[in-house]
Parts: structure tokens; C-alpha cells; sequence
């Protein structure tokens, strides 16, 4: 438990740095960890789910993730302009689903919206040895 408690920690310290790390830090997204589970049927993997909360016009630096990481984000409020490897653009609205594949990079992770709040969940299926889940991609 104090395990777990210490783990969940040491992400959400991992995850807030980087998607505050740019030049508009007043825009930068909110990255919480709302849940870290070890699968007891998979061993060596972990379900963890990350909460990302954008201000009006807000947005994440450009970025990759732990390597093991298959990722299933779902927006529950607003809308969310996404871009992953070099596919097009596109944005999400409440209750649309997108995923990410292990090595995948985000090149666009925004608030479609200037005026309006938006909110997605993150779950992760990772390597319970990861413990950097998100690294941003230098320019």
C-alpha cells in the first residue's frame, strides 16, 4: 500500500513537469494520476489512469511516452486537438476515444477551445517498472 501510495507520488511529480515545461506557462495543462494498479493477471504490468486538464487555449509540449505504453485517452469535457506520429490532426469531443501505440509520438496535444475548459482521462497499460511516463520531444 505504502508502496503504491510512494509510486503513485513519484508520477504525478514526473507527469506535472513536463507538460508545464514551455514558453506559456499560464496555458500549460494539469497532469493528475487518479489511479495506479499492478494487473495480478499480466504479470509485470500495470494499469494506470492520468488525468489531463486543459485551461481555455491550453496545451502539452509536444512528447512521447514510457516505451512499453499502449494508451487509451478518453475526452470528457470539451474538445481536444490531437495529433499522433504523422497522421493528421483531429479533433475530439466529449465521449470520443483515441489511442497510442508503444513508440508513438504526440505532436499535438491542445484545448480546441480559447473560451471553454476540456478534460481527458489517460489509461495506460505500462510496464509496472516505468516510472517516467511521458518525456517531452525536444525541438
Amino acid at each position: 500500500m505504502i508502496e503504491n501510495l510512494a509510486r503513485a507520488v513519484a508520477l504525478g511529480l514526473l507527469l506535472s513537469g513536463p507538460a508545464a515545461a514551455h514558453d506559456a506557462p499560464g496555458r500549460a495543462a494539469t497532469v493528475t494520476v487518479v489511479f495506479d494498479h499492478a494487473l495480478p493477471n499480466v504479470p509485470g504490468k500495470s494499469l494506470r489512469g492520468v488525468m489531463v486538464a486543459y485551461g481555455p487555449g491550453g496545451f502539452s509540449p509536444a512528447h512521447t511516452h514510457a516505451p512499453s505504453a499502449f494508451i487509451s485517452a478518453t475526452v470528457l469535457e470539451g474538445a481536444i486537438r490531437s495529433q499522433v506520429n504523422d497522421g493528421p490532426e483531429r479533433t475530439y469531443r466529449a465521449g470520443e476515444t483515441f489511442t497510442e501505440q508503444p513508440g508513438d509520438r504526440h505532436g499535438v496535444s491542445a484545448n480546441a477551445s480559447e473560451t471553454a475548459p476540456a478534460r481527458l482521462l489517460a489509461v495506460f497499460v505500462v510496464d509496472t517498472a516505468e516510472t517516467v511516463l511521458t518525456t517531452p520531444i525536444k525541438p
